[in-house]
């Protein structure tokens, strides 16, 4: 098995984008992820190429980040779920975070900076549970974790006032069909 390189100490901006953006697979890993994608209409196949990946290179956040994706695209958003837990615990650690995201603080990271990439991964894979936890119906945990972005980054960088509001609608809309 081919070792994926660890984060390093001094956290080079450039050498973690690369990383969370795919750099620093090995080529076996890159080629499953690349017939996972050829074959996205079979299940079966693409999801097996996926375990593969995952197989060679655990915890990768492109593998991560591919597993997630094929769930969520095909609908099944309690696997995406599972692995949106993966990811924020992988980001929780990347950042040398509280694994609890409800014990994060604004200081802990730079959450305000788009160009902090951890600190960006993981406001993006708090959104995606957050997002996930209001299309399974889970309102109050959306709500927090949502909210949790905002008290991590004001500024909103990702947007999580809109996926506020949309789930702000979702309880006047359920109080409408009453």
């Amino acid at each position: 098995m081919t070792a994926i390189p660890a984060v390093p100490a001094d956290m080079d901006p450039e050498w973690l984008e690369r990383a969370c953006l795919g750099g620093h697979l090995p080529q076996p890993v890159e080629q499953h992820l690349h017939l996972a994608g050829l074959n996205y209409q079979n299940d079966e196949i693409a999801e097996r190429h996926l375990f593969q990946a995952q197989a060679l290179a655990p915890g990768h956040a492109a593998v991560l980040i591919a597993l997630y994706r094929f769930y969520f695209y095909k609908g099944r958003l309690a696997d995406a779920l599972e692995v949106a837990e993966r990811c924020l615990a992988k980001a929780a650690r990347d950042n040398r975070l509280n694994e609890d995201w409800r014990r994060v603080r604004q200081g802990d990271a730079e959450f305000g900076s788009y160009d902090a990439i951890l600190p960006r991964f993981y406001l993006f894979t708090l959104k995606a549970w957050g997002y996930l936890q209001m299309r399974l119906g889970r309102l109050e945990e959306s709500h927090a974790a949502l909210t949790k972005m905002l008290e991590l980054d004001p500024s909103d960088k990702l947007n999580a006032t809109v996926l506020l509001k949309v789930l702000a609608r979702h309880g006047r809309e359920e109080d409408e069909d009453e």
